[in-house]
Parts: C-alpha cells; sequence; structure tokens
C-alpha cells in the first residue's frame, strides 16, 4: 500500500486512543516498511525489476520474509506490546502500538501480489489479494481508504490535501500510460528502496504535522 495510506492508519488508531503520542503510532504502522528499507539497501533482502519499468508491475518484491512475513509482523507487534505495556507500564498505549504494528501486513495483504510469506524460510505459499494486478483500481481503493482514515479522524482540510494528493502524485507509477520518474528505476532495486524511504519519511512528517492540532485537542478531551 502506498506510504501515505500506511501513514493515514495512524489517523485511526488515534481515533480510538487518543491519549496515545502520535509520533509512535506515526513510527509503529510504517516499521514493518522501514525495515524492508534497511533490509534492500543492506542486501538481506531482495527488490528486482523488470529491464524497463512504466509502473508498479515492473517491480518485484523477490525476496523479503524478515521484513513482511505474517509470522514476523504478529511477533513484533508482540514485542511492541510486551516492551509498551509490560516494561513501560502502559497497557492502552501497548495495544495502541501493537495494532498499528499489526495493520501493515494487514494492508498489505489486502493489496499486493502474492509475495507475502507466511513464515521466513518457507517459500511457499505466498499471500496477497493481487490488487495490484490491477493498478489504477489498487489506486483508487487506497485513496478512498486514506480518506476515509481523515474522515474517522475528523481531520482537517489540510490533512485531507496532504493524503489525496500524495496518492495523485503517485498516479504514474500505478498508470502505465502515464510517464514519469518511475523509468529511472529500472536495474535500480536500492534506489528503489531509498526513495521508497524518503516518502515514508515525507508523508509521516506531513500527516503528523497536519494531524498535530486535532490530535492535541483529542489529548485535551481526553484528560
Amino acid at each position: 500500500m502506498n506510504a501515505i495510506n500506511h501513514a493515514a492508519t495512524a489517523l485511526l488508531v488515534n481515533r480510538k486512543w487518543p491519549g496515545v503520542p502520535m509520533l509512535p503510532v506515526l513510527l509503529s504502522v510504517q516499521l514493518i516498511e522501514m525495515l524492508w528499507v534497511a533490509f534492500n539497501l543492506l542486501g538481506i533482502e531482495v527488490t528486482t525489476t523488470e529491464p524497463e519499468v512504466r509502473a508498479l508491475n515492473d517491480i518485484h518484491l523477490a525476496y523479503m520474509p524478515y521484513s513482511h512475513s505474517i509470522a514476523t509482523s504478529v511477533v513484533l507487534a508482540c514485542v511492541v506490546w510486551l516492551v509498551v505495556a509490560k516494561w513501560m507500564r502502559q497497557p492502552a498505549w501497548g495495544i495502541a502500538l501493537a495494532i498499528a504494528v499489526a495493520s501493515h501486513i494487514v494492508l498489505d495483504l489486502a493489496t499486493h501480489v502474492h509475495d507475502i510469506a507466511l513464515v521466513p524460510g518457507l517459500d511457499s505459499p505466498k499471500f496477497g489479494s493481487n490488487l495490484y494486478g490491477m493498478p489504477l483500481l489498487a489506486l483508487a481503493v487506497e485513496t478512498v481508504y486514506g480518506v476515509w482514515c481523515w474522515w474517522v479522524f475528523r481531520g482537517s482540510k489540510a490533512l485531507l490535501a496532504v493524503i489525496v494528493l500524495f496518492n495523485l502524485g503517485a498516479l504514474s507509477f500505478y498508470a502505465p500510460g502515464i510517464a514519469g520518474p518511475e523509468h529511472l528505476l529500472a536495474g535500480h532495486p536500492k534506489v528503489f528502496a531509498a526513495v521508497i524511504g524518503m516518502h515514508i519519511i515525507a508523508g509521516l512528517v506531513a500527516v503528523g504535522f497536519f494531524a498535530h492540532a486535532r490530535w492535541r485537542r483529542s489529548v485535551g478531551a481526553t484528560f
């Protein structure tokens, strides 16, 4: 799923648990993807590309059992819960952040082609809805989801604009007929990983910034 929509998931978590600071929620919803970026740059996980990249179908997440397996996601969510709820003695925070971590793999299962492993070391079966086999439909579904997160959060118009514009900014990556910078990624999977890393950071900063005022009001109403 587009990074901005993972970031938008933090709005749902915050709406349910308004007392949890927005920053750790934002980091939690993208923890798995940040691991994916790091593992690709280090060569632990592998992404490949077609000789020509025109859309997301031409980039293949060939090997990512550590960051994106279902089992790893469950373990990470449990570790976050244990650390925050038990060690830090913040049970509500622990539940919220564990759900935020787990949300990432749930959303990826709802959009990815069959590239998500059950557990590291098990090459098959692999899971995914294959929504990305229909890129434009995938972008439409993702955008609707991001807007729904904003609506539930009751965010500002500026926050809505951020979510919509980030999604529209990825249009050429979802539409082979629209030329964009994605052709520069052919044969450069680590560049792709680095670009995704920057996109993650930009999305988290944008959502965090424009959600801040609403989050502060929620906290004030809660305590």
